[in-house]
């Protein structure tokens, strides 16, 4: 019998996606999400603590800023201990029902941002933008694609209707720790509208002037992050390198990423504030998810 596919078959991310939808990933599934490149910050800046109200991080690395809203996502450990135990439980159930050779897909190896806020605005590494543009590190990316190959197919002949009975299973007894929808909104909705503010706004339009004035026309950050020239996930061209290069700049020349991170804080601060309750039931729903599986865990 020809292998099937797996529970679960992990999508490649060939090159930065806009991260208001990535967020989810982050939340939700740490196989899928994009890790962050160590970005290098002035010398200026490198020791410098960036203080907001949602957290404190290093002023010239986006990766280490933290947003109000993360309080309420599920932490990274969190969605690890769930996932291990999931695995453990449906590996028994396969083999309980007769198929030995059946393991769960391997999880991918991080590739892009390792944090919500790594790459939710953009490119931010210049070391990493002079090598491979707005593509991931490549040995990252090879490493991903690899593990996604040998995950994908399994070689045990389970029927499909056999693997979802035993994900059933494992729903019934350890949740996936989802992000809550409510929290997921938040993230969702104050990454769209902090484009929109006042501050974000004049911030876009300085970093815009300063890529007309090398000859690169986008209106603002993400239009050049997105633009359809430099999609192909295999193949990173000298424009894109030379384009990312000036964006990173540009986006240093004018702190594109703190102002627009800054704006997001305080838009996330009053849609918690308005849904305070709600938002703590959601963050109970992930503890007791956690609580769960570990319990499952030490009786394994």
């Amino acid at each position: 019998m020809s292998g099937s596919k797996k529970a679960i078959v992990k999508v490649a991310v060939p090159v930065m996606a806009a991260v208001a939808v990535g967020a989810v990933a982050y939340a939700g599934n740490v196989a899928n999400t994009p890790p962050s490149h160590k970005s290098t910050p002035s010398a200026s800046t490198a020791k410098k603590a960036y203080t907001s109200k949602a957290g404190a991080g290093d002023t010239g690395n986006p990766a280490t800023w933290r947003l109000p809203i993360e309080k309420y996502l599920p932490a990274k450990k969190d969605t690890r201990i769930i996932a291990a135990t999931r695995d453990s439980m449906i590996d028994e159930c396969m083999k309980a029902t007769g198929y030995d050779q059946w393991t769960p897909a391997p999880d991918l190896p991080e590739v892009g941002g390792k944090t919500l806020t790594d790459w939710r605005y953009g490119i931010h590494d210049a070391v990493l933008a002079a090598k491979r543009g707005y593509h991931p590190d490549a040995a990252e990316q090879q490493a991903y694609d690899e593990a996604q190959e040998a995950g994908a197919v399994d070689e045990s002949g389970a029927d499909n209707a056999t693997l979802n009975g035993c994900v059933a299973q494992a729903d019934g007894k350890a949740p996936a720790a989802q992000a809550g929808a409510l929290a997921q909104q938040i993230s969702d909705d104050s990454y769209l509208e902090s484009m929109n503010t006042l501050s974000v706004v004049e911030v876009f339009a300085k970093w815009s002037s300063c890529m007309k004035a090398q000859g690169y026309t986008y209106a603002k950050p993400m239009d050049a992050n997105d633009d359809t020239r430099f999609s192909d996930p295999q193949n990173v061209t000298d424009e894109e390198i030379a384009t990312a290069k000036v964006d990173v700049e540009c986006r240093r020349k004018y702190g594109v990423e703190k102002v627009w991170f800054d704006a997001e804080v305080a838009l996330q601060q009053t849609a918690i504030a308005k849904n305070q309750t709600a938002l703590d039931e959601e963050r109970a729903a992930i503890r007791s998810a956690v609580t769960k599986a570990k319990s499952l865990s030490a009786i394994q």
